[in-house]
Parts: C-alpha cells; sequence; structure tokens
C-alpha cells in the first residue's frame, strides 16, 4: 500500500475541496481507492485467519464513500479528509471501523446512536449481564488502548423501565456504546502498522461481539 500517495491526495482534495478538482483529478482518485481496497482486502485475510466468527468483507464493500453527507450536514465540506472503512462488517451489526486522514488516523468499533428498539436490546443484555459488559471495558489493556466509552449524549436520569439506583445505571444511561482510539499518520508507515491494525481489532473484539449478540438475539 502506498500510503504516501494516498495522503498526498487527501492533502490537495483539501486545498481543492470541490468537483471541478475531483473531476479533473478522478484518475488518481482511483488509483488511490483503488490501492487502499487492495490494501483492505490483506487485512481482511489476516482478520479472517484469526477469528473464527468474521465476517468475510472485501475491500470494496468495506470502503465509505469519499463524498459527506450534505443532506444531514450542509455544512460539511464536499469531500472528506480521510478514507474509512469498515471490516468484519456483517449485515445490521457493529464493524471494525479503520480511518486513515491527512494527521490522524482511528480504530473504532461498536454502536453509535443505535435506533430505540438496538438501544432497548443492548440496554436489557446490560440489565442481564451488564457485569460481563463492565468487565470488559474495566481490562487493563482495554482501558489503555480506548479509555472508555465514546462520550456522546447521555441522560440524565434512568432510561425508562429501570430505576436510579440499577447497578448499571451509568452504562444504562448512554445513549451511544461505541469506542475509539486515534493514532498519528506517521504510524502507517511503520513496518508493524498492520500488526496494531490486528491488536486494535482483538482487544475490541469482545466489546463488539457483546453489542452484536445484544441485537441480534
Amino acid at each position: 500500500m502506498n500510503f504516501k500517495n494516498q495522503i498526498n491526495f487527501l492533502k490537495e482534495l483539501q486545498k481543492n475541496n470541490n468537483k471541478e478538482w475531483m473531476d479533473a483529478n478522478r484518475k488518481w482518485y482511483k488509483e488511490v481507492r483503488d490501492d487502499f481496497i487492495s490494501w483492505l482486502d490483506g487485512m481482511n485475510t489476516r482478520l479472517m485467519s484469526i477469528d473464527d466468527e468474521y465476517y468475510d468483507t472485501p475491500g470494496k464493500k468495506g470502503i465509505n464513500r469519499i463524498n459527506n453527507n450534505l443532506m444531514f450536514h450542509p455544512n460539511k465540506p464536499i469531500y472528506k479528509d480521510h478514507f474509512g472503512a469498515g471490516l468484519d462488517k456483517r449485515p445490521n451489526t457493529g464493524d471494525f471501523y479503520v480511518e486513515i486522514g491527512i494527521e490522524r488516523g482511528m480504530f473504532a468499533g461498536g454502536l453509535w446512536r443505535p435506533e430505540p428498539k438496538r438501544l432497548r436490546s443492548i440496554r436489557d443484555a446490560i440489565d442481564y449481564d451488564g457485569e460481563a459488559l463492565q468487565e470488559i471495558l474495566n481490562r487493563k489493556s482495554f482501558k489503555a488502548m480506548f479509555g472508555g466509552l465514546w462520550e456522546d449524549v447521555r441522560l440524565t436520569n434512568s432510561p425508562k423501565g429501570f430505576s436510579n439506583d440499577h447497578p448499571h445505571i451509568d452504562l444504562l444511561r448512554n445513549k451511544t456504546f461505541a469506542v475509539a482510539t486515534e493514532f498519528s499518520t506517521k504510524e502507517i508507515f511503520k513496518s508493524d502498522f498492520e500488526d496494531k491494525v490486528i491488536t486494535a481489532y482483538m482487544e475490541m473484539l469482545p466489546f463488539r461481539r457483546y453489542l452484536n449478540h445484544a441485537i441480534t438475539v
């Protein structure tokens, strides 16, 4: 993977964030995109070999659009400042997200503000065995990598059907159940970067499995 070419493309795109520039440099964009897809294919193969429950996600299925969704975010620029993709992307579940940008990258996963039915399923799972999720979140290596749950909107009171003295009320008040860790873009040029992808994936896996089990069973 020619990450240098990818970063150079993103830098130029941010200087010229308009359709005219993109159209004039469509060949360069496709070259970078295809290279990233090939890299994702390689990561897909590696992850599939170490996780028996991994959902086969070729690069073309995993890669995200580079266009921002202006319908919901009209004030954003036309194009993103990064390439992103989801791996282990089983339909209707939370995937393992990889993002590579100009200055930083990110590994993330979980569920961002799930719709009410899914959110209720997660809360029901926490009500049943929230200690299992808490144990994952409290694990020393997990906290060192992700810190804790992504800080987002939380209820000030207990959600409907749960008491304020519930032993896991702090978890139940969350509306987003996701984690993330950032890294400097310099990391992608090191020989052990793919190993870091694997390490992040495996560290996050019990957390993602807990959530995905909650919303699919």
